[in-house]
C-alpha cells in the first residue's frame, strides 16, 4: 500500500469527532470562561488524499466559517492541487481557496498563472495563490527546490501576467489577456532569504518560522527588511503565520500523530546550517539534525517515534503547533495571538483525523477566538 493510501486507511479506522447540531458548541457557543481580545483570520490547508476528503473538508470549512481553505501541492503523497482545489472552489461560497503551497520548478510560471487566474475565475475573485522553493513537491520527483531569488523572479513573472500584460521568463515571453482579476500571491518562506524575497516581491507571506513572541519578531524582522529594499511598506503585505493542528477530544490521540508532520515541517522551518540562528536553544541542535538526516518527504508514524526518540516534541510542538484537545488548542491561539500573531495558516495534512479536527477546532475554537472583549478599548 502507499504512504498515502496507507494514511487515509488510518483516517477511515479512526473514530471522526462529529459535532451535534443540536449542541451549543455546534451552533458556535465558545468554550466558557475565555474572551479574546481582538479577531484573528483563520485557514487551514490539507493534503487531498481523496476526493471524498475534500469534499469533507470544503464543507467543514463553509460550515464552521473558516476564512481560507487551501489544498497543498505533495505529488506522490496526494491528489493533483488543482483539481482539488477546483472541487473546493465548486463546494464553498465563502472562504479564501488557496493553493498552498506549490512551487516553480515542477510547474512553470507561466503555467501556475493561467491555472490561479482559472481558478479565480471559478471561484468569483476567492483565489489565492502561494508558491515556495519546494519541499515534497520537488524532493519526491528528485528535483533540487527554487533559490530565494528564482522564487522571486518566478513570483514577479506571475504577478505581471495576472496583470493581463506580458512577461518574459528565461527566453520565453507569456501572455494572458483574458486576464480581468489579479488574485493575490503569496510567498511561503522559512529562511531569512526567502523572507526577505516574499517582502519585496509578493502580495503577501505564508510565514512558517514559529508562533513564540521571538519568532514573529524575528520573521517580520526579515520581511521588512525586503520590503524596504524596494521601497514598500511592510505593512503592505497580508502575512498568515503557518502552524500544525491536531485537535481532538482526547488529547493523547493528537500527540501520537503530530509528531509525524513536526518532524516533516521542522525540517526546512528549522532547517540545517547555524541552528542558533534560527533561534534554537543548544540542547535541541544536534537532535534537529539528526531528525532532518532521517526524516522523510512521505512521513508517517516512524517519523511521530523519531521525534519522541529525540526529545523533540515539546520544543517542536510549543514552537510550531496548536494540538490537544480544544481547551488547549484555544489557550495556545490566544498565547499566539498575544505574541503578535493576525492570521493563521494551520495544516491538519497529518492529523488523526482531519476534517474531524476541523469540525471541532471550527465548533468549539474558532467562536472564542473571534469574540472580541467588549471592554476593549476603541
Amino acid at each position: 500500500m502507499t504512504p498515502s493510501l496507507a494514511h487515509e486507511a488510518r483516517l477511515r479506522r479512526s473514530l471522526p469527532y462529529r459535532a451535534p447540531t443540536s449542541s451549543p458548541e455546534a451552533d458556535g457557543s465558545p468554550i466558557p470562561g475565555v474572551i479574546s481580545t481582538a479577531a484573528v483570520e483563520i485557514g487551514f490547508f490539507f493534503w487531498p488524499f481523496t476526493v471524498d476528503l475534500t469534499l469533507r473538508m470544503a464543507a467543514a470549512a463553509e460550515r464552521f466559517g473558516w476564512d481560507m481553505i487551501g489544498v497543498a501541492d505533495t505529488p506522490g503523497n496526494a491528489m493533483d492541487p488543482w483539481v482539488a482545489a477546483t472541487l473546493v472552489a465548486e463546494h464553498t461560497r465563502r472562504p479564501k481557496v488557496a493553493v498552498c503551497v506549490t512551487n516553480l520548478v515542477t510547474r512553470h510560471p507561466a503555467v501556475t498563472a493561467a491555472a490561479i487566474a482559472s481558478l479565480d475565475l471559478l471561484s468569483r475573485g476567492r483565489a489565492v495563490l502561494g508558491v515556495g522553493a519546494g519541499h515534497s513537491g520537488t524532493k519526491n520527483l528528485g528535483v533540487k527546490g527554487s533559490s530565494a531569488a528564482a522564487l522571486a523572479e518566478g513570483v514577479t513573472v506571475i504577478k505581471q501576467l495576472l496583470t493581463g500584460q506580458p512577461a518574459d521568463y528565461r527566453g520565453g515571453t507569456a501572455h494572458l489577456p483574458w486576464v480581468t482579476h489579479a488574485p493575490r500571491v503569496f510567498q511561503a518562506a522559512s529562511v531569512p532569504t526567502s523572507l526577505a524575497a516574499a517582502g519585496a516581491a509578493a502580495d503577501g507571506v505564508f510565514i512558517n518560522y514559529g508562533l513564540d513572541a521571538v519568532s514573529l519578531r524575528v520573521s517580520a524582522g526579515h520581511v521588512a527588511r525586503g520590503a524596504e529594499s524596494v521601497g514598500r511598506p511592510a505593512d503592505d503585505l497580508e502575512v498568515w503565520q503557518i502552524a500544525c493542528l491536531d485537535c481532538h477530544l482526547e488529547r493523547d490521540v493528537a500527540r501520537r500523530t503530530l509528531g509525524a508532520i513536526l518532524a516533516f515541517v521542522s525540517s526546512y522551518v528549522i532547517g540545517g546550517g547555524d541552528l542558533a540562528a534560527r533561534g534554537v536553544p543548544a540542547p535541541f541542535v544536534e537532535p534537529l539534525r539528526e531528525l532532518r538526516r532521517r526524516y522523510s518527504t512521505r512521513p508517517g508514524d516512524a517519523d511521530a517515534r523519531l521525534v519522541e526518540e529525540l526529545g523533540l516534541f515539546e520544543y517542536l510542538a510549543r514552537r510550531l503547533a496548536l494540538w490537544g484537545d480544544p481547551e488547549d488548542c484555544l489557550r495556545q491561539a490566544l498565547e499566539a495571538k498575544a505574541a503578535g500573531v493576525k492570521r493563521l495558516m494551520l495544516t491538519v495534512s497529518l492529523a488523526a483525523d482531519p476534517v474531524g479536527t476541523v469540525e471541532l477546532f471550527g465548533a468549539q475554537v474558532l467562536p472564542a477566538l473571534r469574540r472580541v472583549d467588549d471592554a476593549r478599548p476603541k
